[in-house]
């Protein structure tokens, strides 16, 4: 793969969605890590245009290195607005308990945040 991918994130082939914020943890009690990813729309949402596409089952990052698939273990729709209905995002957990798969996501996080304008900051 050229070096020159732009890092791509992808729930339905094709529609390539907008991380809006990811966060890092470790449990302390298991050392058990996760990241939890939040997206602010879903292009796969819009106009019900994952009806035209294969979900993908996963998580599909894909940048210079290939792709990684990660499989959430939680997902939550966030609902707000006057009446309660309104999509506000969609966060999504994924634990990642092998090192090597864990520094092969924060390689990807640290190209998908050069390519989109996104910093590092704690909270």
């Amino acid at each position: 793969m050229a070096d020159a991918l732009v890092p791509r994130i992808e729930l339905f082939d094709g529609l390539f969605e907008e991380l809006d914020d990811v966060s890092l943890r470790r449990d302390r009690t298991t050392g058990l890590r996760s990241a939890k990813l939040t997206f602010l729309a879903l292009k796969a949402l819009e106009r019900f245009r994952s009806f035209t596409s294969s979900f993908a089952q996963a998580l599909r990052l894909t940048d210079s290195e290939g792709v990684l698939l990660l499989e959430p273990s939680s997902t939550r729709v966030i609902f707000g607005g006057d009446d309660g209905d309104e999509l506000r995002g969609v966060e999504f957990v994924v634990e990642i308990d092998r090192d090597d798969h864990w520094e092969r996501f924060l390689r990807f996080m640290q190209r998908y945040a050069a390519a989109n304008g996104m910093a590092y900051g704690d909270r």
